[in-house]
Formats: structure tokens, sequence, C-alpha cells
């Protein structure tokens, strides 16, 4: 084979590895978040609480803006209308 054939391949063949190991990784990934358990309404407010009083530390968010989000999601996620 020639220097240029043998680049080729090489090239080809490494770049077929990392599409696999790419593709093996991300199915992986995806097994775990669908296997992995569902946080009770508890944890995810908590989760929730916590995410909205960083956004408010950061200026992003004012605690009047924080809370009624809060109360919104609370609702969604313990069902209440």
């Amino acid at each position: 084979m020639s220097n240029k054939t043998t680049r080729y391949v090489t090239r080809s063949t490494t770049v077929a590895a990392g599409a696999i190991a790419t593709a093996v990784t991300a199915a992986a990934v995806a097994a775990s978040v669908i296997l992995s358990p569902v946080p009770n309404a508890s944890s995810r407010m908590d989760g929730v609480h916590q995410d909205l009083m960083r956004a408010v530390q950061l200026n992003q968010l004012t605690l009047e803006q924080a809370q009624s989000f809060e109360q919104k999601m609370a609702g969604q996620i313990y069902g209440e209308a």
C-alpha cells in the first residue's frame, strides 16, 4: 500500500472508532437517565427552591419572582390546580 492509502485507512479507522466510542458513551448516559429512579415530589421541590435562591443571589430574579414561580411549580409537582 502507498503512504497515502495507509494514511487514509488509518484516519478512517480512527474516525470510525471515535464514532463508535461516542455512540457507546451516549447509549450509556441515556440508559443511566432512563433507569435512574424518579425523585419524589419533596426532593424535586427542594431542588427548585435551591435553584431559585441561587438565581436570587445572582440577581437573575427578585425574591418575589422566585416565590411566585416556586408556588406555581409546587402546584404542578404536587398536582394542585
